[in-house]
């Protein structure tokens, strides 16, 4: 893990390394997803919305890569992978909770009107 990430030349800023790894739109509601426990791909897909396979494979590929995640793939037909947060993954806990309790009071306080998740 340390090795990928090394090898980018992390930027001097703590909190710019941060977005480095988790910037994307998508990364962050992967780790929001994986909180609770393993997902496998289709679940993820399923789960996060209008993202393409192919972007969602790559952002978990590039995760995988930093370490914030591991992929398993079972031996199966067909094939199951699975995916999971590191510990160093789920160190991130308290950062999407802090955005989670933000954007609750930013939609409390706005008054637009919110959407309901799908399946709800």
């Amino acid at each position: 893990m340390a090795d990928a990430v090394a090898a980018k030349k992390l930027p001097a800023c703590p909190v710019e390394t941060t977005l480095t790894l988790i910037s994307d739109k998508w990364k962050v509601l992967i780790l929001r997803d994986l909180l609770p426990g393993t997902k496998r791909f289709g679940e993820l897909k399923k789960s996060i919305g209008h993202v393409t396979q192919k972007v969602l494979t790559a952002q978990l590929r590039e995760m995988e890569a930093n370490g914030l995640l591991t992929r398993t793939v079972y031996a199966e037909v067909p094939p199951r992978v699975e995916y999971t947060l590191t510990a160093l993954g789920y160190s991130l806990k308290p950062i999407l909770d802090a955005m989670w309790d933000w954007g609750e009071e930013y939609q409390a306080k706005s008054g637009a009107a919110v959407e309901k998740p799908a399946g709800e």
